[in-house]
């Protein structure tokens, strides 16, 4: 196990003119579950090659355990990485998979039985070590790639979007194993995806990237309730953040022949920046349908979840999406008015740079 530091670490790929990775800085501590995540492009994936040594750190430095990782071969950095396409020998068994890596090292037969034996416990594999690949379901082989990195006790698994194979509900299965195994090994773990969802429930902190630069990095709760930016803001979060830019007036923002009403000391901080405009946001949990007052809104669909509702509507060219009570819901076309939840949390975005403003 080994701490992670990048040290304004970028990767430009070659025939390029941009960055693939642009002057990424980041401090993994020993032990820590870390998400890279982005939208495609992003660099999370380069980013986390460069660590494995499977790309090249054009300037910058990564060190693990205190140690420059510039020059050193992939094989020599004692990491085990886990890929998106299983990357199993199908002629060969489960064991020989798990084992194959120990073999090449001159490990015993013996040692490698055991070794594992041992991994296949924690994994539920082991009625399933003399089968090959092809008679395993796509959970089974992704748990067989995770036991061939944890049979070599490395100082750091890179697990490169690893559940992007499997349906749906073998995804919320397996995520959550993987990140009970991981705490119960205590391994340095860097983890890519694009599943923000996946990134927020996985990771103790999560490293937001866009066009190769990084945009926050902190805990889930922390890139939910405080987000740096309105990217950040509006990536995170399932559905995602209600963001809009609106005229700012005496008493809120306006939309249409309504006014979105903001707090006195929120004005005030715009008042004293001198804008004209601003990027809003809100969690729609942090908006309730209302009788009077708020944003008259179009009613566009309702997504009934059960325990609850969604509800996207509307409004002078603004979409809004608000969650609700199910059984209350309104219906499709119908015009309601939206209101900030008297503890409603309102962020505020800079219109061009959408930097975070309170």
């Amino acid at each position: 196990m080994a701490a992670i530091t990048y040290k304004n670490a970028s990767c430009i790929y070659e025939g390029s003119d941009k960055l693939a990775v642009d002057n990424l800085n980041l401090d993994i501590q020993d032990g820590e579950f870390i998400v890279l995540v982005g939208p495609s492009g992003s660099g999370k994936s380069t980013a986390l090659r460069m660590l494995a040594g499977l790309e090249d750190i054009d300037e910058g430095s990564i060190e693990i355990g205190g140690k420059d990782m510039t020059g050193v071969p992939s094989k020599d950095r004692d990491i085990a990485m886990v890929f998106q396409n299983y990357a199993l020998y199908p002629n060969k068994t489960v064991a020989e998979n798990m084992g194959f890596a120990l073999k090449l090292r001159g490990v015993s037969a013996e040692e490698r039985r055991k070794k594992v034996e041992e991994a296949a416990k924690v994994l539920d594999l082991t009625e399933h070590l003399d089968r090959k690949p092809a008679k395993l379901s796509g959970g089974q082989r992704q748990r067989v790639a995770m036991g061939r990195a944890i049979v070599r006790e490395p100082q750091v698994f890179c697990m490169d979007e690893p559940l992007s194979n499997l349906d749906a509900k073998l995804r919320v299965q397996t995520r959550t194993q993987i990140a009970a195994l991981q705490r119960r090994l205590g391994t340095t773990t860097v983890y890519v995806t694009h599943d923000q969802v996946e990134a927020m429930t996985m990771g103790d902190r999560v490293a937001v990237l866009r066009f190769g630069k990084l945009q926050q990095f902190a805990s889930p709760n922390e890139l939910y309730d405080r987000p740096a930016n309105a990217f950040v803001a509006g990536f995170i979060g399932s559905p995602a953040m209600n963001l809009f830019t609106a005229p700012i007036t005496s008493d809120g923002v306006k939309l249409g022949d309504s006014t979105f009403e903001l707090e006195r000391d929120h004005l005030s901080k715009l008042k004293e920046l001198g804008l004209k405009e601003v990027t809003v946001g809100i969690r729609p949990e942090q908006l309730e349908i209302t009788d009077s007052g708020g944003v008259e809104v179009v009613v566009d669909l309702v997504e009934d979840l059960g325990s609850e509702a969604y509800v996207y509507t509307h409004a002078s060219g603004v979409e809004m999406v608000a969650r609700s009570n199910p059984r209350t819901a309104p219906r499709l076309a119908d015009t309601v008015r939206l209101r900030r939840h008297p503890e409603g949390a309102v962020h505020l975005f800079h219109s061009e740079t959408g930097e975070r403003l309170n």
